[in-house]
């Protein structure tokens, strides 16, 4: 017990905070690699079946992300009480839970990004191709689109009574507050895809074991608590323009801008503040 003790006050304390601006990634003691960064494009991606795979899975995922979620939304929503049903916290659960799993399920394939603002954050640091990102993006599209379909094909009628779970700012909130939420909102997201993806990070606390899809599907449950109220909670453009072209109704596209903008948005500047103020990329010694 004494030698695992040690062991942790080690590795705790290998890696030290207290450095000069601009050096922490440049410490020659460190047990990992940083991978190298992706090309911008890659053609011989086009001729691997593992590309073509990738995408196929987060197709599929974001299908039952969208099938799961909106029919929980549809759920609630045909209710008189929310109590008698899961209420706002069940939708946040449902959001949540499914990243959990559906990241779980495809990291080891695709990556599992299942979002394409966080595709967007991570092809901003160069974590993968132009090529890839596009490819998983389109994917994600198709199958969150598929996934409100087959709700709206069992829920039919109540589907397009109950608003088909597409995002809106709601009355009370400006278009302003709206695009805020979603920028706070996604940049919470993409932050903590980084920092539980991070290479660094599981090297100097391998003490710690962590399961990346925890923390993703945690974070995506706050926010939903978080923003429901005002904008349903999209923070990811796939799940909002899936719902809003099988809904179609004009009440969906007024604001849909903003669950495009706003992610974006947030994804950028996570992925800035994680890669040049956390991570210190740019500094690093060639």
């Amino acid at each position: 017990m004494e030698n695992k003790e040690e062991d942790v006050r080690l590795g705790a304390n290998k890696f030290s905070e207290r450095q000069p601006i601009g050096t922490a990634a440049q410490t020659q003691d460190k047990d990992y690699q940083e991978p190298p960064a992706a090309a911008l494009f890659d053609p011989d991606e086009l001729a691997s079946w593992s590309f073509y795979r990738a995408g196929i899975a987060e197709f599929i995922a974001t299908f039952l992300f969208l099938y799961i979620s909106i029919m929980t939304v549809m759920g609630v929503s045909k209710s008189d009480s929310k109590c008698s049903t899961v209420g706002i916290q069940g939708i946040a659960w449902a959001f949540g839970g499914m990243i959990f799993a559906l990241v779980y399920c495809t990291a080891g394939i695709s990556g599992g990004h299942i979002n394409p603002a966080v595709t967007f954050g991570l092809f901003l640091a160069r974590k993968l191709s132009l090529t890839r990102a596009f490819f998983y993006m389109v994917m994600q599209c198709l199958g969150a689109i598929c996934g409100a379909g087959v709700v709206k094909g069992f829920q039919k009628h109540l589907y397009q009574s109950k608003g088909g779970g597409a995002n809106v700012v709601n009355g009370g909130y400006t278009k302003g507050d709206g695009l805020g939420a979603e920028i706070v909102g996604t940049f919470v997201l993409v932050y903590t895809v980084f920092s539980a993806t991070d290479a660094k990070r599981s090297a100097r606390d391998s003490h710690v074991p962590i399961l990346a899809p925890l923390p993703i599907g945690f974070a995506v449950f706050l926010v939903h608590l978080a923003t429901i109220p005002i904008t349903g909670t999209g923070i990811n453009p796939a799940r909002s323009l899936g719902a809003a072209i099988i809904y179609n109704q004009k009440s969906a596209w007024d604001d849909h801008w903003i669950f495009w903008v706003g992610p974006f948005i947030g994804a950028a500047l996570a992925a800035l503040y994680h890669q040049v103020v956390i991570r210190a990329i740019p500094f690093k010694s060639k």
